[in-house]
């Protein structure tokens, strides 16, 4: 059933995220539904800001208030479960369909993180595996792995010509 689970968004009452996710949390193991409700995300980020006496301090803060991500087999049952958790005013949707986020979304929203095991460096040589240039040979120039990019230096038409790839569309030469 874990295969079929999707991410759904709750809305919520401003403020209540935690206290709804924490309500799904204990309702999920009274009712032992780990295996339909798998994981709940409050998306928060990191900013730095400036006091009046100019002093600056980091502070989280939640990206969407008033939404919860969850993670989970949408059935009659789980959805009436989410539905009466006190603080939640309904799916985000069209009347009472819920309507999962897509896979870009999800990526997008960087709630589930992929890691990928980048295998080489720059300077090394790569063949390119994917993509318009799929078997063209060239040099890595430079890596970001928090953009999931990499740039290589190709040769085309007798021109070195950068391209940016992901990581995963190149692989190192033997």
């Amino acid at each position: 059933m874990a295969d079929n689970a999707k991410w759904y968004v709750v809305h919520t009452y401003s403020g209540y995220e935690n206290a709804v996710k924490a309500a799904i949390e204990k309702s999920v193991n009274n009712r032992n539904l780990h295996d339909m409700i798998l994981s709940m995300e409050i998306p928060m980020e990191t900013v730095t800001e400036v006091t009046e006496s100019g002093v600056m301090k980091e502070v989280e803060r939640k990206v969407f208030p008033g939404y919860v991500l969850i993670k989970m087999v949408l059935t009659d049952d789980t959805w009436h479960l989410i539905r009466n958790i006190r603080g939640v005013t309904g799916f985000v949707g069209s009347a009472n369909k819920a309507i999962p986020l897509t896979e870009d979304e999800v990526a997008a929203l960087g709630v589930e993180k992929h890691e990928i095991v980048v295998m080489y460096h720059v300077g090394d040589t790569v063949k390119i595996t994917d993509g318009p240039l799929s078997s063209f040979t060239g040099t890595v120039e430079e890596i970001e792995p928090a953009k999931n990019k990499v740039r290589v230096v190709v040769s085309m038409f007798g021109r070195e010509t950068p391209v940016e790839l992901e990581l995963d569309q190149v692989e190192v030469l033997k």
